[in-house]
């Protein structure tokens, strides 16, 4: 029998969980006048700023990673004193660590890459808040071109997100000679989703104004976002757009981006309260994360494009596509659609995946939108399973080769490089697989 069906009585409410912040954030805006309105990039900027070229590389000191360990200790024993024991919960959690088991050969060594390579700078800050923090990969080509660069956000359902996720995509796109920012966030309770899209919008913003100083080509940036991730990320493109469209005082401008890729992401939150109520995350619980009821239009991509008061936005936003697996049931597969625009998705019958609608709605109102659906992968086959596997992988390759794209150079040393090395024995991806709880 379920024994956690909604909060404690004692559960903070929204102001009281923001409270939660060490130190207020402040925003440090300049006038929208700084910024082109149109879909041209900004001219490349030939110089280093001399706070950032005279700086010497800074190892994570041990204090600093003690200092991160206690905060995320801490949040997640305040968290579990509000989940409670919930059945659904519990067996995710169970399910969770089953898994985590089963693909620690391939975490491991990802690991030890993560906290050793020359190539990982760890825990740049971008803000004023704790989790303010973010990791850059940078390719071991030191010639003097400037890299194309990849902005990416981690999922974890709003509640274990942690820019270290992203650490086996980072160093992979880094041996293609692609610079990748990993962004850290606050997570429920620590935050609740207006903090964290706005510390992703900071980290937007860091990355945009400062990776030339790391080599990073201003001109080629590109935003991507994973499961919760892929929510945050989109939110904050969406309401930059908005603001930018209404000509209000902006920190970094979506003409900066150019591109946008969404993994497995959910976008109307309105048609996932229940879904995942079902799941485990439950309904008081992720109204509390999106601050009530009434803010999941607000926080709803899909909605927000198709308000017309958001209208001139949509001429600003960058290319957008979207990833998602069939079999994915951590997003509901509610939609229904005409096949024929969809060929590369045969054998699929009814109930596709939600965020064709999403595609749809953005086709219909003139942004750039595409969706590419991948037959039986699950939620996590695109992100973990399929690159621990080794060899070809068509997500993969096709993110390098869109970021890569005119660059001629680039692609014929994309075309030479050696597979793939596997990273965890089949037996154990198909065990992992099957009881994973996403």
């Amino acid at each position: 029998m379920e024994t956690m069906s909604s909060l404690p009585a004692s559960f903070p409410s929204v102001d009281s969980i923001n409270e939660m912040a060490e130190e207020k954030e402040t925003d440090t805006l300049v006038r929208v006048s700084s910024f082109p309105l149109n879909q041209q990039r900004r001219r490349r900027v030939g110089y280093k700023s001399p706070s950032f070229a005279s700086r010497p590389r800074r190892q994570q000191s041990f204090g600093h990673a003690a200092a991160e360990t206690y905060l995320l200790t801490r949040l997640s024993f305040k968290l579990l004193s509000y989940l409670g024991v919930g059945y659904r919960w519990m067996t995710r959690l169970l399910a969770l660590a089953v898994y985590a088991t089963l693909l620690m050969p391939g975490f491991l060594q990802v690991a030890f890459s993560y906290f050793f390579s020359s190539q990982v700078r760890r825990s740049i800050v971008y803000g004023d808040q704790p989790r303010n923090r973010l990791d850059l990969y940078l390719p071991t080509n030191n010639d003097d071109d400037l890299k194309p660069v990849v902005i990416f956000v981690t999922g974890g359902a709003w509640i274990i997100g942690y820019k270290a996720w992203g650490s086996f995509l980072g160093l992979q796109l880094a041996e293609r000679d692609i610079i990748v920012a990993c962004l850290d966030y606050r997570n429920f309770p620590q935050g609740t989703i207006s903090d964290m899209v706005n510390d992703v919008s900071q980290g937007i913003e860091f990355v945009c104004n400062n990776i030339i100083e790391f080599g990073g080509d201003p001109n080629k940036i590109y935003l991507m976002g994973q499961s919760a991730g892929a929510h945050i990320s989109s939110c904050a493109l969406f309401q930059q757009a908005v603001k930018e469209s209404r000509d209000e005082s902006i920190s970094w401008s979506v003409s900066q981006i150019n591109a946008y890729f969404g993994l497995s992401g959910g976008y109307n939150l309105l048609k996932l309260v229940d879904h995942f109520h079902n799941r485990g995350l439950y309904r008081s619980i992720f109204l509390s994360i999106m601050e009530g009821e009434k803010e999941l239009e607000t926080f709803s991509p899909e909605k927000i494009i198709q308000n017309p008061n958001s209208i001139d936005a949509v001429s600003l936003l960058p290319r957008i596509i979207l990833f998602h697996g069939t079999a994915d049931y951590s997003i509901p597969s509610d939609a229904r659609v005409n096949y024929k625009n969809y060929p590369n998705i045969l054998g699929i019958t009814r109930n596709p995946p939600h965020n064709i609608t999403f595609v749809n709605t953005l086709q219909r109102v003139g942004a750039q939108a595409d969706l590419i659906l991948y037959q039986g992968k699950t939620h996590t086959d695109l992100f973990l399973q399929d690159p621990l596997r080794g060899g070809k992988d068509e997500l993969f390759d096709y993110l390098v080769g869109f970021v890569h794209a005119g660059d001629k150079e680039a692609l014929a040393r994309d075309a030479m490089a050696p597979p793939r090395r596997r990273y965890v024995p089949e037996i154990l991806l198909r065990l992992a697989g099957r009881v994973s709880p996403f």
